[in-house]
């Protein structure tokens, strides 16, 4: 690993798995695919390769937007203005002269 000049990180990186891809990304020079010969391994078996899991999310309680406190905030931004209006409306109907 002290002789990879890309440094050890980028062979752990690719440790278990199959690194084609990520020796074809970085764009390796003719004289690393020829060193490559010295340090190949060999191929993979893919019957041995674990299937891929598909990633099942937990169940969660359904969310009811009705049962919320920022549902009552929004039903008394609606209903204040309201009240106040309507409060208006009324104190200029009883307090007007005829």
């Amino acid at each position: 690993m002290d002789d990879h000049p890309g440094g050890d990180e980028v062979l752990l990186s690719a440790t278990g798995k199959d690194a084609t891809n990520d020796f074809e990304d970085v764009g390796h020079s003719d004289s690393a695919r020829e060193m490559m010969e010295k340090y190949y391994i060999g191929e993979i078996d893919p019957k041995t390769v674990p299937a891929k899991r598909t990633y099942i999310p937990p169940q969660q309680t359904t969310y009811n937007p009705d049962k919320t406190p920022e549902f009552v905030i929004k039903i008394l931004q609606f209903l204040v203005p309201l009240l106040i209006l309507g409060l208006a409306i009324a104190v200029r109907h009883y307090t007007k002269k005829e």
